[in-house]
């Protein structure tokens, strides 16, 4: 009897990126939890993570298949399952559509229309807008596709009051003004596998020094924009000494990026770009529940 030929589930997970779903959907949860004074009702809870996680799969999946010729040239993603062979690009669209629309079907099914639509609208717009067309058109493109990203919160709130409220909005602006310092950090280490590929990131088009100040002015901006929580009544104590203390961790890793000639800090500040974006939407969390139970 011939051997059947196991599906490669490893690589099939390997393209759904993994642990940038889980920081989509714990955003996602916050805003969800945010949206309400108790308990999230266990409908929108269960169906709208599971619908949201799979979509930001789905677009994950089809960034692979669409920038497979630029992986396999690039040190960093040479190894990921479509450049390097191990899953063809028509068995990961495939796959990629699939998780799609399964994702649409749970959210306008189990959620309500309005999550699925915002979601859906993500899903181009990093899968479509930002990997075929931003990506390489302009090194603004991690500013303006940097929406895509921003999202989830918004989409969490969404499904659970099927409504957009300005507090989701506020949640969305940090993850939008978090996104360029967090991801040119990234850049400026990987600066001349951009350069290879021809992919105007701003440190190959504009230097490395242009785009430490852009880090450094954003994160400033960042510091700025995490204090609204408190200022809109939206968050309370907590949240604001947690916020600054990221604050000041984050200014410093930028302010040390400036002078910084060896290349090692660019990665401890991506590094921690990431951990302060959990740690922030954690204080949120706490926050929103010590408040709930504080007599007024």
């Amino acid at each position: 009897m011939a051997a059947t030929a196991a599906i490669p589930w490893r690589d099939y997970l390997g393209v759904c990126k993994l642990k940038v779903v889980a920081l989509i959907v714990f955003t996602a949860l916050v805003g969800m939890f945010l949206a309400v004074p108790g308990m999230v009702p266990w409908q929108p809870l269960v169906f709208g993570t599971l619908g949201i996680g799979m979509a930001a799969a789905s677009a994950a999946a089809i960034n692979h298949v669409v920038d497979r010729q630029v992986d396999a040239r690039m040190s960093r993603t040479a190894s990921r399952p479509v450049a390097s062979g191990h899953l063809t690009g028509r068995n990961c669209l495939a796959f990629a559509l699939t998780l799609g629309a399964l994702a649409m079907w749970i959210l306008v099914q189990f959620v309500n229309p309005l999550t699925a639509a915002l979601t859906f609208a993500s899903l181009i717009g990093y899968a479509v807008i930002y990997t075929l067309y931003l990506k390489r058109a302009t090194p603004q493109n991690i500013v303006i596709g940097g929406a895509a990203g921003a999202a989830p919160p918004v989409l969490g709130w969404t499904a659970v009051t099927g409504h957009i409220d300005p507090n989701a909005l506020l949640l969305f602006l940090i993850i939008f003004v978090w996104t360029p310092p967090h991801f040119w950090a990234l850049a400026i280490h990987r600066r001349h596998e951009y350069a290879k590929v021809d992919i105007p990131m701003l440190p190959v088009t504009h230097g490395v020094d242009f785009t430490r100040l852009q880090v450094l002015l954003y994160t400033v901006l960042l510091v700025v924009v995490t204090v609204m929580p408190y200022a809109t009544r939206m968050s309370g104590l907590v949240y604001l000494v947690g916020a600054m203390a990221l604050g000041i961790g984050f200014l410093y890793h930028a302010w040390t990026l400036m002078s910084d000639d060896s290349g090692k800090q660019a990665m401890k500040t991506f590094g921690y770009s990431i951990i302060y974006l959990m740690a922030l939407f954690a204080f949120l969390l706490i926050d929103h529940y010590m408040l709930i139970h504080l007599p007024i």
